[in-house]
């Protein structure tokens, strides 16, 4: 353990290189730059709202905070695991040249994913306050969610990124996955009803769900459910672990496929 933690200390440097080069990236040529972080979202909750809440008639109380904080952790996870997936291909010229911990190219894209991803929490905020939903001290549990979230993407891109290695059709299949995943999140529907009746299971298994139902009832001052919160913990070490260790176990070999 101690030879792994001095690892990352020696490139911790390089680490936050590669993190600034990919926000770089993420925004080269784009004329506004970083500040599609506050606009993208924004956009993408007003087309759902309209689509959602007025043509389709969806009554859930202030329904533009309602997509917008669940859209923005679906985003960061759908975002940091594909990027995570694609890292170490990505970056294929680098590791055939110089020697650097490979889990440094997966964690340097879900590390960069996140901070874009809290520079976008700032237009939640902008938000809850246009629809008058105010911070209570219930506020303050919304950093759990926001916490698990990161190993939870971590583990699942690091699994993600070693498959897709071997196995280079992963990226179509995850792609098909993701939509399955956000439909199972209920980034724009109430899922009341759902969790009433025999299908309340495949919500309750999706570790995303109830991290973004956790983070909902924070920003809205509703009860959180504990059982769910526990779940998504142990679900998020779990994957972690099983992501470093599958990554650990065949990192050698990702020279002779890339």
């Amino acid at each position: 353990m101690n030879r792994y933690v001095s690892g990352f200390c020696q490139y911790r440097l390089l680490l936050w290189e590669l993190v600034k080069k990919g926000i770089k990236l993420k925004y080269r040529r784009s004329y506004l730059g970083i500040i599609w972080t506050l606009l993208e979202p924004l956009l993408q909750t007003a087309v759902l709202t309209i689509v959602f809440g007025t043509l389709l008639g969806t009554r859930t109380k202030n329904f533009a905070v309602y997509i917008l904080a669940g859209r923005l952790l679906y985003s960061f996870f759908s975002g940091a695991t594909n990027g995570a997936m694609r890292a170490i291909r990505a970056n294929s010229a680098m590791i055939k040249k110089v020697y650097v911990p490979k889990y440094l190219y997966p964690l340097s894209a879900v590390l960069f994913n996140y901070i874009i991803f809290l520079i976008s929490l700032i237009v939640l905020v902008i938000v809850c306050l246009f629809f008058k939903v105010y911070p209570t001290w219930n506020l303050l549990y919304a950093f759990l969610p926001l916490f698990l979230i990161l190993p939870f993407s971590l583990g699942v891109g690091m699994i993600l990124g070693t498959v897709s290695v071997f196995f280079r059709d992963m990226e179509y299949l995850w792609g098909v996955a993701l939509m399955l995943i956000m439909y199972t999140s209920a980034i724009f529907y109430d899922p009341t009803n759902i969790l009433k009746s025999e299908y309340a299971l495949v919500l309750k298994l999706n570790p995303l769900f109830c991290l973004i139902s956790n983070f909902r009832a924070a920003v809205f001052n509703d009860p959180i459910n504990w059982k769910m919160m526990a779940y998504a913990a142990a679900a998020s070490v779990v994957v972690m672990i099983l992501g470093f260790y599958m990554f650990y176990k065949k990192q050698d070999k990702f020279i002779l496929h890339i």
